[in-house]
């Protein structure tokens, strides 16, 4: 197995690379966080390094046993990164949580892990904080919002002096705690070591290098793997300096200031940023102008410097299919998006397209020391490699489904590969349903399909023990907003009525949409539709508008207003 060239290094784990950098840049600026009104504070390696050890230092001085469970809460920010280089300075194990969960999703997650505390950052809803145990100390986090029952960062910084004598953990001793979103049922607690968040970042910055003169922006939960090792991680790893966002508002202007080298999103986001340019420029008279010479090569650095991504030397999408139009798009415009594949499981770190490679549909090629193969029976991807969880927390019966007797892990993802041996993903196991006639669907390659018209935002195919499938279609809040004019609103039945056509045009019979019912209210992981990384729940779908699927199947309508239901 080539993971043996690997190796985790514990002078690359994270407190170890921070109190790096503290030594020998302590002047350059690591994070720069936006404080309001366009101001924003610049925290050097120095800096981060003295607070750090200062919040360890309070840490310590509980008297809790090492290992013991501390929390993060709260939206990204500066402080959410030193909350937990303090967490593993300490000698504890940080276990990161969405913002977004509801107060019964927090108060399960701080009882399952056994957390001593939480440190509470930004929040754009704070009701949640009273599911809180009263045993559980709360420490508010610059920007944290008002109700906090506990201490604050700043008079822990103010009171005690930095930790001395920081010593590098066991490379199989844990790091994290990591609870899935999940697209169903409970939060699991994923259990991952130094170890494995180590050579993860190792093995996928061999195919894709990174350096301290990168700059990431900051902006997808931290609290979920990707942007955890693909920012934090690999800003440690390497020094570069991470921005963050403001808020949804301004956005724009941050990722305009980050001018990012290095940017993650989900296709959701990019889809997004082309239809914004497509309502400025239409698409065709946008193509003419790229096919000019020398204006072709102005227009696009106008467009990309409009986005903030000029200095983009590599992009990336993950946790869902990116639309083949998309990818061509961005790529036309010089900017190489590659698609990245991995899970929570896995410390995010299995497949990824290279750079260069203008492949449609694969999420390419295992990184080093990762093995793949897909299960004769099933078709479900399986991979093993060192970045491999120990498992879920005081969970080993789920353990035990979610791995095999010969230690791959079950991915629960459907896939082919192609004679190059680059991976494509084809639908989750347990999302095939079957319908009246007896007929298998797949639901996930015809949600691509669907997801190409440009005021559908998500959807979900569905339609168990229905004659034929349909699907619930969320609109963008553009096209929502237009649906106010009756006359705009038959004007785009009538488009999603032709779209309905043409992508039945290119399924198998069995396959075909009996209808599509359209949803202009938005799924938000806050009404619970979607994950943090904005994955259909599928089951929250079914739920909510379950009983409507047979009146909307046999209604003889095309395209039907779910709204209305």
């Amino acid at each position: 197995m080539a993971a043996t060239t690997i190796t985790a290094n514990p002078a690359n784990f994270p407190v170890q690379r921070l109190l790096h950098w503290a030594a020998t840049q302590p002047h350059k600026t690591y994070l720069t966080q936006p404080i309001g009104h366009g101001v924003v504070q610049d925290i050097r390696w120095g800096e981060a390094a003295d607070q750090a050890a200062r919040i360890a230092s309070w840490l310590q001085a509980q008297g809790w046993p090492a290992g013991s469970r501390v929390a993060i809460l709260g939206k990204n920010s500066a402080h959410w990164v030193l909350a937990d280089l303090a967490i593993w300075m300490a000698g504890y194990i940080s276990v990161p949580i969405y913002p977004t969960f509801n107060g019964e999703a927090l108060a399960y997650i701080l009882e399952h892990s056994e957390a001593r505390a939480v440190f509470v950052g930004k929040m754009d809803d704070s009701a949640s904080l009273r599911s809180v145990p009263d045993a559980v100390v709360q420490v508010a986090l610059p920007l944290s919002p008002t109700g906090v029952k506990g201490v604050f960062w700043s008079d822990l910084l103010r009171s005690h002096a930095p930790l001395q004598n920081v010593a590098a953990p066991e490379a199989d001793a844990i790091c994290t705690i990591i609870y899935t979103s999940g697209t169903t049922g409970r939060p699991k607690g994923v259990v991952q070591t130094f170890g494995a968040m180590a050579w993860g970042i190792e093995s996928a910055t061999r195919r894709i290098p990174m350096s301290a003169s990168d700059r990431y922006i900051s902006y997808l939960p931290l609290a979920h793997v990707a942007e955890r090792m693909l920012v934090e991680q690999v800003s440690l790893r390497f020094g570069g300096h991470i921005f963050f966002a403001e808020n949804l508002d301004t956005f724009l202007a941050d990722l305009q200031r980050a001018r990012p080298t290095i940017f993650f999103s989900v296709p959701r986001l990019w889809v997004k940023f082309a239809q914004g340019v497509f309502d400025k420029i239409p698409e065709r008279k946008l193509n003419r102008l790229l096919s000019i010479p020398l204006l072709g090569g102005l227009v696009r650095r106008k467009i990309l410097k409009g986005l903030g991504l000029d200095h983009c030397r590599l992009a990336a999408g993950g946790a869902a299919p990116m639309p083949a139009d998309v990818l061509g798009f961005f790529r036309s415009l010089g900017l190489d998006l590659i698609e990245v594949y991995g899970m929570t499981e896995n410390c995010g770190v299995s497949h990824a397209t290279l750079p260069g490679d203008r492949g449609i549909g694969t999420v390419g090629l295992p990184y080093e020391g990762v093995e793949s193969r897909i299960d004769p029976e099933t078709g479900e991807i399986q991979m093993r490699c060192p970045a491999l969880m120990q498992g879920y927390y005081k969970n080993p019966e789920q353990t035990a489904q979610t791995m095999t007797a010969d230690g791959w892990l079950r991915t629960g993802d459907k896939g082919r590969c192609d004679d190059q041996g680059r991976l494509s993903i084809t639908g989750r196991v347990k999302d095939i349903f079957k319908t009246s006639k007896g007929k298998y669907v797949a639901p996930a390659p015809i949600e691509d399909l669907l997801v190409t018209h440009p005021d559908i935002e998500a959807c979900a195919v569905t339609g168990a023990n229905l004659a034929q499938p349909l699907a619930v279609v969320m609109l963008s809040q553009d096209a929502a907003q237009r649906c106010a004019d009756p006359q705009a609103q038959q004007r785009l039945m009538q488009s999603l009525e032709q779209h309905l056509h043409s992508v039945n045009q290119r399924l198998e019979h069995h396959e075909r949409l009996e209808c599509l019912a359209v949803v202009s209210t938005l799924w938000t992981p806050e009404n619970g539709f979607v994950t943090p990384t904005f994955k259909v729940k599928r089951d929250r779908i079914e739920t909510a508008y379950g009983a409507h699927f047979e009146p909307w199947a046999q209604s003889g309508q095309r395209v039907v207003w779910a709204d209305a239901a």
